[in-house]
């Protein structure tokens, strides 16, 4: 098991943007938010190291995205859990692994939407979801041209995976943002 700080250095091997290392950032926050909030506080670390590394290979490998992933965590000396975790949030689209564990589940659903409410709240006279509700988030989420590259219908399967209505995914995934957003800009790992 790799340590935060070392997941860290990895992602950075291969991530140089810091627009991939801050969505990275944001949803290794988010997970351990979820891993903490649903009572998973013993496997938070794994919860956030594997949100940290999700896009490993996005940035210089965009054409091989979670295959590449696959290949580089395992030369990298990660464990199959963790691999599994990475390469399944690509689940339908780029990989065929299947979410199953919740804490995978989680990561398909938000990693997309944690790009959603970040769109959303850069065009907030604020520029912060800390004074976001629910209704504005979900209005943005039917114009499907309002960050058109993130995909509703994964946001949707994701709720499905997790049988939570959507207004409870947007819900909570809007309420960790809330809790992890001071953290983001400048979390060292």
């Amino acid at each position: 098991m790799f340590t935060k700080k070392e997941a860290y250095e990895l992602l950075k091997q291969y991530n140089k943007e810091e627009f991939h290392l801050q969505h990275a950032r944001t949803v290794a926050l988010v997970m351990r938010y979820f891993a903490q909030k649903l009572g998973y506080e013993d496997e938070a670390d794994f919860w956030e190291i594997a949100g940290l590394l999700h896009d490993i290979d996005f940035e210089m490998y965009p054409e091989e995205h979670c295959r590449k992933a696959e290949e580089l965590l395992a030369k990298s000396g990660a464990d199959e859990k963790l691999i599994h975790a990475v390469c399944c949030h690509g689940y339908g689209i780029c990989s065929d692994m299947e979410p199953t564990h919740i804490m995978e589940k989680i990561l398909f659903a938000t990693d997309e939407l944690t790009g959603l409410i970040g769109a959303a709240a850069l065009m907030r006279p604020s520029k912060s979801v800390q004074d976001m509700e629910l209704k504005s988030l979900k209005k943005k989420f039917k114009d499907k041209r309002f960050a058109a590259g993130c995909s509703r219908d994964i946001i949707k399967q994701g709720a499905q995976m997790l049988d939570w209505p959507l207004d409870e995914l947007l819900n909570q995934t809007l309420e960790a943002m809330k809790a992890v957003e001071a953290e983001i800009p400048n979390k060292e790992f």
